[in-house]
């Protein structure tokens, strides 16, 4: 890289990095990655490659590791640097800080001593699986990797099922084809999904279909890479029948065949039509 750019103000700067193509990087993050002058990272020989590729070089900075096996030790050596007025990078392995990242405890930490904490943001496999997924973006859950154990994971998936959003997850793998089975029991044949593998890299894969259609595919392949599945959200159960009747009974009582229906209806989120041919068949002494 090449110019002046000016010094960071201190504080702790959350660094998203490519999940894929190293050109996803943003302008902002490696500015901030060439003043920053505590450099931290999930894992600093990838952080140290991704700079190389980029021309930003570390001169004399310190480029310090920071995971989950020794986030207790690290953490009061940034807020040290912190409290010294110095500004603090942090980037992932791959992606957006604190998603599925050991950065969450930082953070925390960060706030609760009053440093300001400031995001650069860019790539995300959450969000680059929901776009590329076809399945509804307006509502969506992150629900981050299963449990291991097979009776925590049925809990999981029971406790998700009647979510009414979009669903993403990340798994292994090794374990993808167990996982849609067990999605597929749990949320049902026909719920439709995309499960999205190696994204911006050279072998991206995105497999769309039902969790039926989608866990026979897989039942039988290799997987390497990668992997995102995306879950559309479960469909209304349809109201009982006796349910509509009833509450068209009591709406009759008091309101004409056509705005007892329009009550009913819109109460039930059911067609307008279909409602009315009951009301009118009750109305008859149906």
């Amino acid at each position: 890289m090449t110019g002046r750019m000016d010094a960071l103000a201190p504080g702790l700067y959350f660094v998203a990095t490519p999940i894929g193509a190293a050109r996803d990087i943003t302008l902002r993050a490696l500015d901030i990655l060439a003043t920053a002058e505590v450099l931290a990272a999930e894992d600093t020989r990838t952080l140290r490659h991704l700079m190389d590729i980029h021309g930003v070089q570390p001169g004399d900075r310190p480029i310090v590791a920071y995971h989950d096996h020794n986030g207790e030790k690290m953490r009061p050596r940034l807020l040290a640097a912190l409290a010294a007025g110095k500004s603090v990078a942090y980037a992932s392995e791959a992606g957006t800080p604190l998603v599925a990242d050991p950065g969450y405890q930082l953070a925390r930490a960060a706030i609760a001593a009053g440093h300001p904490v400031i995001s650069a943001p860019g790539p995300s496999a959450v969000l680059a699986a929901l776009t590329v997924s076809g399945l509804p973006s307006d509502r969506f859950l992150f629900a981050g990797f299963p449990p291991s154990a097979a009776s925590a994971r049925r809990r999981w998936l029971e406790e998700l099922a009647g979510i009414p959003a979009t669903l993403i997850l990340y798994e292994s793998p090794k374990r993808v084809q167990g996982l849609l089975t067990e999605l597929r029991d749990s949320l049902g044949n026909d719920r439709q999904a995309a499960v999205c593998r190696e994204l911006t890299k050279r072998f991206e894969e995105v497999s769309r279909g039902t969790l039926e259609e989608l866990a026979r595919d897989f039942a039988e392949r290799s997987v390497k890479g990668e992997i995102v599945i995306v879950i559309d959200r479960a469909g209304a159960a349809a109201p009982d029948p006796a349910e509509v009747e009833a509450r068209l009974r009591e709406a009759l009582k008091c309101h004409s065949i056509r705005d007892a229906a329009a009550e009913v209806s819109a109460a039930l989120g059911l067609p307008r039509r279909q409602v009315y041919q009951t009301a009118l068949r009750l109305a008859n002494g149906g």
